[in-house]
């Protein structure tokens, strides 16, 4: 049994090589695996250091780049029969991840799972308290509903094969995805004991961009969901309010009130921006969206 390990990459030197190094420490029993690269133009060391872990390597121009599009390139020149996604800043945080996470499909339990994230180094303060929400210590196996994520996740090939990643979508590409499994009678799982550490170090602006292109893609995939601005406000100061609670409680309310202020206006102010996005999105907008360093 093949599992290929599939990691997007653009400018990744900073943990890569920590990546590779959690993943050639991985428990194997009863599966080998191999670690993909989908490249889209990196400029720095990457490709050095994925070379020097003797890793497949294909490649994405910078300028037909989409989420689903570099994800659907990385599984047509994998092997494996089980495909598995990691994000480029996250790191396994023990050895039986991979294992773990791959093991509600080899059960026939879940199509699609997705794992516990962790924060680390510069990820801000309530950018853990997110994490905390949407990745709890208890498993769900298989779980309700179709929210997954791809920083860390797993697919059937029988299941990718049937669906393909949307290639069209400003982000979220794995809820839509988990969507059509679902509707298709098919299962999602969430694996508590897969764990990694993401690293996001973002600027206020890179967070907002971030959150108003997943609301873009989130209007085609739950198309219900409205934002007004009274809802923008109650988000805001519930954010704030809640973070608040923990920082006094964990005794650092000093140290990240102007962290928790900023990160919950941008978050909410470009969910709301991309609620309300009703352009269709032009070459620079989509570069902003895709790659928010190289627009600095």
């Amino acid at each position: 049994m093949l599992v290929s390990i599939i990691i997007r990459t653009l400018n990744e030197e900073r943990y890569l090589n920590e990546i590779l190094v959690a993943i050639g420490s991985q428990n194997v029993k009863n599966f080998s695996y191999e670690v993909v690269i989908v490249d889209s133009g990196s400029t720095d060391n990457t490709l050095k250091i994925a070379k020097s872990h003797n890793v497949r390597i294909t490649y994405i121009k910078k300028q037909d780049f989409t989420f689903g599009r570099s994800l659907n390139i990385g599984c047509e020149y994998a092997h494996g029969e089980y495909l598995v996604f990691i994000s480029g800043h996250c790191i396994p945080a023990n050895k039986d991840w991979l294992q773990n996470l791959i093991a509600p499909l080899v059960q026939k339990k879940c199509d699609y799972t997705y794992g516990r994230q962790i924060a680390r180094d510069m990820t801000k303060f309530s950018e853990r308290q997110v994490f905390d929400k949407y990745f709890p210590i208890t498993s769900r196996i298989p779980q309700e509903g179709f929210f997954c994520n791809n920083a860390n996740a797993a697919i059937t090939r029988t299941a990718w094969e049937k669906f393909h990643f949307d290639e069209s979508l400003t982000g979220l590409e794995d809820m839509f995805i988990a969507k059509q499994i679902c509707h298709d009678n098919g299962y999602v799982g969430y694996v508590s004991d897969s764990c990694v550490f993401h690293i996001h170090d973002e600027t206020w602006a890179e967070i907002k961009t971030r959150y108003e292109r997943e609301a873009i893609a989130l209007k085609k995939i739950m198309p219900e969901i409205k934002i007004s601005i009274f809802n923008l406000v109650h988000f805001i100061i519930a954010g704030i309010l809640k973070d608040s609670r923990i920082a006094i409680r964990e005794r650092v309310f000093f140290k990240e009130i102007f962290s928790i202020l900023m990160f919950r206006f941008f978050q909410f102010y470009g969910s709301y921006k991309g609620n309300h996005e009703s352009r269709n999105l032009s070459t620079k907008a989509k570069m902003k969206y895709y790659y928010p360093r190289i627009m600095r």
